[in-house]
């Protein structure tokens, strides 16, 4: 499921990034990568602030929807 899918505050693995190489490769500078571990802090106005790698990030709803999770 798309990571824009998923329930806040509950641990989720990175399962594949879908998207062009250049969406990619800045989701990967940003940590994301496959099999990392990523939680859900909290989604506003569809936008998503994440926990990835001890660090938060926003990403907009359209990079979250490139995110598949499990």
């Amino acid at each position: 499921m798309p990571l824009i899918m998923a329930e806040t505050g509950v641990i989720q693995f990175i399962k594949k990034i879908n998207g062009k190489d250049d969406i990619k490769q800045f989701l990967k500078n940003l940590g994301f990568i496959e099999g990392s571990e990523v939680i859900i802090i909290s989604q506003i106005q569809g936008n998503v602030i994440v926990k990835i790698k001890e660090t938060r990030i926003a990403i907009s709803k359209t990079m979250a929807s490139k995110i598949i999770v499990r």
